[in-house]
């Protein structure tokens, strides 16, 4: 097994998915590690943000992360390791873009582990959600990076941003689409 001063951040997240997987607690990397995955490094992340899908319990994420050498960050849910500059958040559930829950999750398995992660449709929802609410201009160029780098539902992204009331933004994003294309 590698050490973690030699892991990737995907290797790491996978790591850690999957050590708490075996202690019953289902997490799925969302948040920026997603764009940097997505989008092949063109965007980078200095965290790991992992939903917990069901809501197992602080304490039990606590315990497992210190079975891996993680200490509790002066806040609640955040963890840092002696040998990585990456920090690991464990943001509230339930799993979500917006006001829609998240059905379907994608897999990568790496050297480390399993990694569950969000489905680049809904890693584009999720940054989406931050242009849409908070006019995150950052973000709305974070969903179109991973647009453009994967197979994605466009229509799904249609029927949520309606449902958000956001068609005049998600028009935007697919103009974005269309002249970066």
């Amino acid at each position: 097994m590698k050490k973690i001063a030699d892991m990737t951040m995907e290797e790491l997240a996978a790591y850690i998915c999957t050590a708490l997987e075996k202690n019953g607690i289902d997490t799925v990397l969302s948040g920026g590690c997603c764009v940097e995955l997505y989008s092949h490094g063109r965007y980078t992340s200095d965290d790991i943000d992992l939903i917990d899908r069901f809501n197992g319990g602080h304490r039990k994420i606590k315990e497992v992360m210190a079975s891996l050498g993680f200490k509790e960050y002066k806040m609640k849910r955040y963890f840092t390791h002696k040998d990585t500059a990456l920090f690991v958040e464990f943001p509230r559930g339930p799993l979500g873009v917006g006001d829609a829950p998240v059905a379907e999750v994608a897999q990568r398995i790496t050297d480390t582990g399993t990694l569950k992660l969000l489905t680049p449709t809904d890693c584009i929802k999720d940054r989406l959600s931050a242009y849409y609410h908070w006019d995150d201009r950052q973000s709305l160029e974070q969903a179109t990076w991973v647009a453009q780098k994967n197979q994605f539902d466009l229509d799904s992204i249609k029927r949520w941003s309606k449902n958000e009331g956001m068609m005049k933004k998600f028009e935007h994003f697919q103009k974005q689409l269309d002249n970066k294309v």
